[in-house]
């Protein structure tokens, strides 16, 4: 109840607590509860929950890569797709000198730190690698609780260094490792510093191309958006600047323009039909490596269409997804106000989701893209934010099992592999279809903040 102008005004606040009438996973949470409270006594799940906890956990996952990352540098060995950087860093990423992919199919902020780990050449650079990743999540993590002073945020920082735990190596020794926790921090600063958000975001679009998604989001559902576009513009033009000192500036695009002859990669959602013709050797379907990129890709009937359709696809996606932020924030603020954080979390998300679903790409790494607007999300409403969670979870564990377990025996048409994969694709778009129904259900509920009108705020008064 509201006081306002002398007047008593009844405020309901429905929130995104509560229940839904169509799904409901209440049971299956509560089950999930008391196994949790099964396996961990109350003091340990304290003292997890605090900030000696929150640093300990975080030190041992650390640790144990840096460790890992140490032992192997002793013997002068990288690790997984580190070994293709070092190659790059030790010519000067000089690709007539290479054999295999050129550095150039990453944007060129991706090569500072692989020319940062070579500083000292070719035995040190794993450890360094990771090292620069530690420092990274070091300040995702602190950001996301304020330095451990936000105890009711632990628990969504937990669940980022337990997912970064699961997927192991495919966040340490990959570019992405490096653009997630740079991510997470852009949407910790969210719609509150619009500009610095999308100055970080845009960064890291030079790095990997999937932070675009996030920028997108921002732009969608900020009331300043020049700052979003300005941002991106200084960005840009630093990032131009850097290119001419390297004299590298005819290159700068060529990341865009060496996807164009990529096929139908193993992994990808929209390749399942595909796997399975080549698992039960239908229509001539094989797998085979693209040399060029190092990618395990699927040959078949109709898969040259698709692979020239899926960048359309892609696009038209991502821009029916921004239009549904769009409509979801105006419609809601007609219905009572609308929560610019959750919508640019859940529109995160959806957006990146969809550059994961809609991709004839499907590396294992992409998965780590994900979880940066989850960890923010749980930070902001762990309850609303726990079915994604729970999803991605899921999706690790599959993906983990893929690769690196697994990978030879799908990459030679084993069925259970595949169906292992296929189950991991299917979560993906349930991942992808929950986080648009939500922003539609947001568009259509009435919001927890009171209108202004509704609140006796004076005409022309300033939101907040």
């Amino acid at each position: 109840m509201i006081k306002a102008k002398g007047h008593l005004i009844l405020a309901v606040y429905p929130t995104t607590l509560e229940k839904d009438p169509t799904i409901s996973t209440d049971t299956f949470f509560a089950a999930l509860s008391r196994f949790r409270d099964r396996l961990l006594p109350a003091p340990a799940q304290a003292w997890l929950k605090s900030p000696p906890g929150l640093w300990s956990v975080f030190g041992a996952v650390h640790l144990f890569f840096l460790v890992f990352a140490a032992v192997l540098s002793l013997r002068g060995e990288a690790f997984s797709d580190t070994f293709i950087y070092r190659v790059w860093a030790d010519t000067g990423f000089d690709e007539t000198r290479i054999t295999g992919p050129s550095p150039w199919v990453y944007p060129i902020l991706a090569l500072l730190p692989m020319a940062a780990a070579h500083l000292f050449g070719n035995a040190p650079f794993l450890f360094l690698w990771v090292l620069m990743i530690t420092a990274l999540n070091f300040l995702a993590v602190a950001k996301l609780t304020g330095w451990g002073r936000r105890r009711a945020a632990i628990p969504a920082a937990l669940w980022w260094l337990g997912f970064t735990a699961l997927l192991g190596w495919l966040g340490f020794a990959r570019v992405d490792g490096f653009t997630a926790p740079v991510v997470l921090i852009a949407l910790s600063l969210g719609v509150a510093r619009p500009f610095l958000a999308s100055f970080i975001l845009s960064a890291a679009t030079w790095m990997k191309v999937w932070p675009a998604a996030v920028v997108l989001a921002l732009f969608t559902v900020v009331k300043h958006r020049v700052r979003v576009v300005l941002a991106g513009v200084l960005a840009t033009a630093l990032v131009v600047v850097l290119a001419l000192s390297m004299g590298s500036l005819p290159k700068l695009l060529n990341f865009l323009l060496q996807q164009g002859d990529r096929g139908m990669q193993l992994e990808a959602t929209f390749t399942t039909p595909w796997l399975w013709m080549s698992v039960l050797g239908l229509g001539g379907a094989r797998m085979y490596m693209n040399q060029d990129i190092n990618s395990m890709q699927v040959d078949g009937p109709g898969t040259e269409v698709m692979s020239v359709l899926m960048q359309p696809l892609l696009i038209a996606a991502a821009l029916l997804v921004a239009g549904l932020i769009f409509w979801a924030l105006h419609t809601g603020k007609r219905n009572g106000g609308a929560d610019r954080t959750e919508l640019l979390l859940l529109g995160a998300l959806a957006l990146v989701t969809a550059f994961v679903v809609f991709n004839k790409v499907g590396s294992p790494q992409f998965m780590v893209w994900l979880a940066p607007a989850v960890a923010v999300g749980l930070a902001h409403n762990w309850r609303a934010w726990r079915v994604p969670a729970t999803l991605l979870i899921a999706i690790g564990a599959l993906t983990f099992v893929v690769y690196p377990l697994f990978y030879d025996a799908l990459s030679h048409n084993n069925p259970v592999m595949a169906a292992v994969l296929t189950l991991r694709n299917m979560m993906l778009v349930v991942l992808f279809v929950w986080s648009v129904r939500e922003l539609f259900l947001m568009g259509r509920r009435r919001s927890a903040v009171p209108s202004l009108h509704d609140a006796g705020t004076p005409a022309g008064a300033k939101e907040s």
